[in-house]
């Protein structure tokens, strides 16, 4: 199957050196939230073998658009074939649930009952409603999982496909800081 990630050109450098792309601990922004996802990886993926994780997209990402990098940063867009059963798909907005530490709910009485020690499904429950897709939520409150995104661990480089050189436009508050 298809899929594209956004790397620096530090990443796919580094990767065209040793024959793969692995994500590193050291550069990840959200050290626990990424253990948890490694747990899950391992719970889903039969062939995991416990790397630091890769972003993947299941849609091609629009390199006009602003947010995978600072602006002014020198990318790649990696078009993939990877294997589906290596790949955990989630819900891109669930995500900054579990980023933020916070209940993944499905509407607002839910989060209000959690809130006020209602609920018995515990914090971590509720985050591996990253990987359900068919769960009936009020979309205003939870999004409606348009977004998705996936993950994997070691990417050889005979799974790149394509290679697209691009530098990042810098957000309107990064020109305004100017």
């Amino acid at each position: 199957m298809i899929y594209w990630s956004m790397q620096t050109i530090e990443a796919w450098e580094a990767a065209q050196s040793i024959g793969y792309l692995e994500g590193e601990p050291e550069r990840a922004m959200f050290p626990d939230p990424y253990v948890w996802m490694i747990q899950q990886m391992h719970k889903r993926l039969p062939n995991y073998k416990g790397e630091y994780p890769i972003w993947l997209w299941p849609k091609k990402p629009d390199m006009r658009s602003t947010g995978h990098f600072i602006g002014g940063t020198k990318c790649v867009r990696l078009t993939l074939d990877i294997d589906e059963k290596d790949v955990l798909i989630s819900d891109f907005d669930g995500w900054h649930m579990v980023l933020n530490n916070f209940f993944n709910s499905d509407n607002e009485k839910e989060a209000e009952d959690f809130d006020n020690g209602k609920l018995s499904t515990t914090l971590e429950e509720s985050w591996e409603r990253i990987f359900e897709f068919d769960r009936n939520v009020d979309t205003k409150w939870a999004g409606n999982g348009e977004w998705r995104q996936g993950t994997t661990g070691r990417i050889y480089l005979d799974k790149v496909k394509k290679v697209e050189h691009f530098v990042t436009r810098k957000s309107a508050d990064e020109s305004r800081m100017k």
